[in-house]
């Protein structure tokens, strides 16, 4: 991976730091962003001796998007690797889901990718190779009781995936999708919060396991960031359109 340039959304922490690590320690070059801890998030990047660059676009605006893509095609050259994370959720009863939170996780979860892989399409084209990596979820393969925008969002990415993989099977891009299960990030973390009866933080996260994850362990962003340097492998070449599931066992019931 060596000289190929890595735009990771959503990468200041969790997931997307995870795997913007992962390629980093493979070699590639990072562009950051998000609305993390900034430094923290490059000096993890940095000390693999590779550049670390950042913008903080806010994902739910599209011509702030185009001016991500702008900055990675003056300041690096392009986009070799496009992993699509950034993400956000509002749990509640679709009767009582508020309008706005609807539209802004579908602007973030599902619109935003649609514009990074329409932007950064021509030049992995031209440039003959090319890695697309979406993160949905689970709930992009089932579903959740209070979870409908978040749900609708992550399927759509799925089939976004799969459109996007059948108009590129006959070029050096590939697009393809992973789905985690419960991963220990920020977001997860508030939902454990919430679920916390009289601040017992551990029986909340063994009850939210049990739910759903049979290995009762978390995901971790070190294992998502070796799923995406495996989708980035030659080996991978003729990976296209999965939408490949790391869980725990939850969508084997």
């Amino acid at each position: 991976m060596k000289g190929k340039i890595a735009l990771v959304t959503g990468s200041t922490s969790g997931i997307g730091l995870g795997i913007a690590e992962a390629l980093a320690r493979a070699g590639c070059e990072v562009i950051l962003n998000g609305f993390g801890e900034v430094e923290a998030a490059r000096e993890r990047i940095e000390r693999y001796g590779v550049r670390a660059g950042y913008h903080d676009a806010d994902l739910a605006d599209p011509a702030r998007i185009e001016a991500l893509l702008e900055y990675a095609e003056s300041e690096f050259g392009g986009v070799d690797v496009l992993v699509n994370n950034a993400g956000i959720q509002h749990v509640a009863p679709i009767d009582e889901f508020p309008p706005e939170r609807w539209d802004a996780i579908i602007a973030i979860n599902l619109s935003a990718a649609f514009h990074t892989m329409r932007l950064v399409l021509p030049g992995m084209k031209r440039r003959g190779w090319g890695r697309i990596i979406n993160l949905a979820s689970t709930h992009g393969l089932a579903g959740s009781a209070g979870k409908s925008a978040y749900v609708a969002a992550k399927h759509g990415m799925v089939g976004l995936t799969k459109a996007v993989a059948l108009e590129t099977a006959l070029t050096p891009v590939t697009c393809n999708a992973i789905c985690p299960g419960w991963v220990l990030t920020p977001l997860v973390e508030r939902q454990i919060e919430a679920r916390a009866v009289d601040g017992d933080l551990s029986g909340a996260r063994e009850a939210l396991l049990g739910e759903k994850q049979p290995s009762l362990e978390f995901v971790t962003p070190a294992q998502l960031g070796e799923l995406a340097l495996f989708l980035c492998s030659p080996a991978a070449d003729q990976v296209r359109g999965a939408a490949w599931n790391m869980d725990g066992g939850w969508l084997a019931q």
